[in-house]
């Protein structure tokens, strides 16, 4: 299976929170649209693995993304080396996505600064056909997407281009609030945590507002690139 977008995460929700609006606008224009979680948050404060994991298909099927994988990566502990390349590029060879959505360039986790710069690196050495990967017995050919685009997590970074989301913002809200486990619930007897407030979810839909304003639209997410973004006319950008 062939996807148009694969969207990379090291925490399930990391991509609800983030870019799920652009993911479920791209699904109903007919793109195809896959999710790889790298770790299944098993050091979240709230919460089981298997609760997530349960939160993290709700919240495919919110989207009406294609796939979804899990790595099982150590949350927390996961670095960028071959072995976790490895594991990354068989991802990118399978599903020979053309763009791939991953994590903020710098955050306040840890986990998402290095699970940006492990999923830009495996998308390069992806393509490089020195570079041999196996799945079920049968050797992968090399392929590198044609862009890597990193969406905004907890620190207000500078978006390179924002994408209009104003007709997806209910869908987006669906998929986050699939993570019952970790957002507000006022009836909750979990221990509090930086995401678990009130105002935490209610700037999710504020954020998007003012990133909407920038554009004159009602909503929209940004996103940093690599490097430049080309358009065949200027007016593209319109």
């Amino acid at each position: 299976m062939k996807l148009d977008i694969l969207a990379i995460g090291a925490h399930p929700d990391d991509i609800e929170l983030s870019c799920s609006g652009t993911i479920a606008k791209e699904v109903d224009r007919g793109k195809k649209v896959g999710i790889l979680d790298l770790t299944k948050g098993e050091l979240g404060t709230r919460g089981t693995p298997q609760i997530r994991a349960a939160e993290a298909q709700k919240a495919s099927e919110a989207l009406g993304v294609t796939i979804r994988e899990n790595l099982g990566f150590r949350d927390g502990f996961f670095v960028n080396d071959e072995k976790h390349q490895l594991e990354i590029i068989k991802v990118i060879r399978k599903y020979r996505p053309e763009i791939v959505l991953c994590n903020a360039i710098d955050d306040r986790h840890i986990d998402h600064a290095k699970g940006s710069k492990l999923a830009s690196d495996s998308c390069f050495l992806s393509g490089l056909r020195m570079i041999e990967t196996q799945v079920d017995g049968k050797t992968q050919a090399p392929w590198r997407p044609k862009q890597v685009y990193h969406y905004i997590q907890w620190k207000n970074i500078e978006p390179d281009f924002v994408v209009d989301v104003s007709g997806y913002i209910d869908q987006k809200m669906d998929s986050v609030r699939a993570y019952a486990s970790q957002f507000y619930d006022e009836n909750s007897k979990e221990p509090s945590t930086p995401i678990s407030s009130k105002n935490f979810m209610e700037s999710i839909k504020y954020r998007a507002a003012d990133l909407g304003r920038i554009i004159g639209v009602a909503y929209a997410e940004g996103f940093t690139v690599e490097r430049s973004v080309a358009v065949d006319s200027i007016f593209d950008l319109i």
